[in-house]
């Protein structure tokens, strides 16, 4: 059956179609492939794949759980829709963009194709797509883009270690993408507040998955905490020597301090008063206007008696 558009849909076994070489997905976890199994032996393929020829041979587009259900299942054929072959680039957008409408791949698999679209896209057009355009092509958010950045920038073991991690059943993952994420964006803040620790940076991963393994580390958002005590190095009125020293027993995998503990030694106490400065400025700013308007009167009792309490506290804080 021929289409306007020049794709055609046609039955065919699935011993004539070949996965597609291109495709960033990497993993197949059982329990979904065996739910699709059981839903398409019971009602068919109700969505066709997508495939286009070469040489002879069908290579898919889209629906490759699909296709190999049917061969596990052996059926004879399957519903395809045809469509001329794309460029390498296209072939790889035009995965990014079906999965991107219908199910979310792990960033893993998103990642591991992304470098080579930068690189087919620098082929074609003499320079390097921005965030922007990356965005534009592949239909991923910005944000999806920087994770996948980070995950692309990890070192070979630790990749293969969260491979060997997400090929396993959800429920049986020990770590994530997640930790890996939260932690690259952590070591960057640090490492741009403190460089010395950047030719290091292999030995303080190992630190700290040790730590996250042996539960000193107990969420992956803890690092959110690591990143803002090296943020204070910069932004906070807090003593350089002692903030770089808490860092390095952070890093150090025979110290079973923990972030948190970290956090609250350090900076939490000044973070907490940078908060509430800011809180005082409203406050401060509303009385002016107050003031200012000859609107005393019009304020709420509840409120009025509130400030007193207020100022006999402050009273009391800046006696001492």
């Amino acid at each position: 059956m021929a289409q306007s558009d020049g794709k055609s849909l046609k039955m065919i076994a699935p011993g004539d179609i070949s996965p597609n070489p291109e495709n960033p997905r990497l993993i197949f976890r059982q329990e979904e492939m065996e739910s699709l199994m059981l839903s398409i032996d019971q009602y068919g393929i109700q969505v066709p794949i997508t495939v286009y020829l070469d040489g002879g041979r069908y290579y898919l587009l889209d629906g490759e759980r699909r296709w190999r259900c049917a061969g596990k299942l052996g059926l004879r054929a399957i519903p395809a829709i045809v469509q001329a072959k794309p460029t390498e680039l296209q072939n790889l957008v035009l995965m990014y963009n079906i999965h991107a409408l219908r199910e979310q791949w792990d960033y893993y698999t998103i990642a591991s194709k992304l470098e080579r679209v930068i690189d087919l896209f620098f082929a074609e057009n003499g320079e390097y797509p921005n965030e922007v355009t990356l965005s534009e092509m592949t239909g991923l958010t910005r944000g999806a883009i920087r994770r996948c950045q980070l995950l692309i920038n990890l070192p070979d073991r630790f990749k293969d270690l969260l491979l060997g991690e997400l090929e396993k059943p959800k429920l049986q993952q020990k770590l994530s993408e997640d930790f890996f994420i939260e932690m690259e964006r952590s070591l960057k803040t640090v490492v741009k507040r403190v460089p010395e620790y950047e030719s290091r940076l292999d030995e303080i991963r190992d630190g700290l998955l040790a730590k996250f393994q042996r539960g000193t580390i107990s969420a992956v958002t803890d690092f959110r905490q690591l990143s803002k005590i090296a943020t204070a190095l910069d932004n906070l009125d807090v003593k350089r020597g002692q903030t770089r020293k808490i860092i390095g027993e952070i890093f150090d995998p025979n110290n079973n301090l923990s972030i948190r503990e970290a956090y609250e030694r350090s900076v939490a106490f000044e973070y907490e008063e940078r908060k509430y400065f800011r809180y005082v400025e409203d406050i401060e700013g509303f009385i002016i206007e107050v003031l200012e308007e000859e609107r005393a009167d019009d304020l709420d009792d509840d409120l009025v008696e509130s400030l007193k309490k207020l100022h006999g506290t402050l009273s009391r804080l800046l006696a001492g």
